[in-house]
């Protein structure tokens, strides 16, 4: 496992950022990979599938992909090119694919100011704690997520759902990549969460919204996963916290 705080400030916003993956207890090889690249203000979460070496080579191409984004004063073409880095990821899986499964489920928040941008396909989520409250900024690319969203399902029932595990979109999985991308009204004192399922099938919403309101975004991040682990760890399990100051400077001060 690995975590590091640190902090950056940009033209209008401040922020801290840690990270920690984890194998558990039951996978040979962690398929997740990270990118905790604060000095742009970008953060990324993916989960591999397809197995062996297939799954973590997907996952570990997003994170290439992304770790020479360089930010503009346009946060158009930045949204843009991390789309273009992330459908040229795509591209690899494909031409690898040879026949079987090679792909990975992604996350993505971006910060530009005083905005946040979530950039995502599959099952990886984003979450934002705000005031005592949890939400959850992504919608899950799933079978089960697709029935929730229907009222087929109820939270809890999607949540325990023995298809859970039924990606509907990811990188790598068709030649278009479908992204969502979603753009996220930022407030001073805003804490995120980006995370693999295998954080959030063994950490009940609750467990995550209660733990996420520990004053030390450090202890919050530890305390969720080593919560995922002491339940089976029966997956890889990866988590990023984001904490936003209390304070935003003003743009040019």
């Amino acid at each position: 496992m690995s975590a590091s705080p640190s902090e950056v400030t940009q033209t209008a916003a401040k922020w801290f950022s840690c990270a920690q993956t984890a194998v558990g207890h039951v996978r040979k090889i962690n398929e997740d990979s990270f990118l905790d690249a604060r000095e742009v203000g970008l953060w990324v979460v993916a989960d591999g599938m397809g197995g062996h070496s297939r799954g973590d080579r997907a996952s570990q191409e997003i994170v290439s992909q992304l770790q020479s984004f360089k930010p503009s004063d346009n946060v158009r073409a930045d949204i843009d090119d991390l789309a273009h880095r992330l459908d040229q990821a795509n591209a690899f899986c494909r031409r690898q694919i040879d026949g079987q499964v090679m792909g990975s489920t992604v996350a993505l928040l971006y910060i530009h100011e005083q905005t946040g941008h979530a950039i995502w396909a599959g099952d990886s989520r984003l979450y934002r704690y705000r005031a005592g409250e949890l939400k959850q900024i992504t919608d899950d690319h799933s079978l089960v997520g697709e029935l929730h969203r229907l009222g087929e399902l109820t939270e809890d029932e999607a949540e325990n759902h023995p298809s859970a595990n039924v990606i509907t979109r990811a990188v790598g999985v068709s030649d278009e990549l479908d992204l969502q991308i979603k753009q996220i009204e930022l407030q001073p004192g805003d804490r995120f969460l980006l995370c693999s399922d295998g954080l959030f099938k063994d950490v009940h919403r609750t467990e995550v919204r209660d733990n996420m309101s520990v004053p030390s975004m450090e202890q919050s991040l530890q305390k969720m996963v080593r919560l995922a682990l002491r339940r089976g760890g029966t997956d890889n399990v990866t988590a990023i916290v984001v904490q936003l100051s209390t304070e935003f400077s003003k743009a040019g001060s």
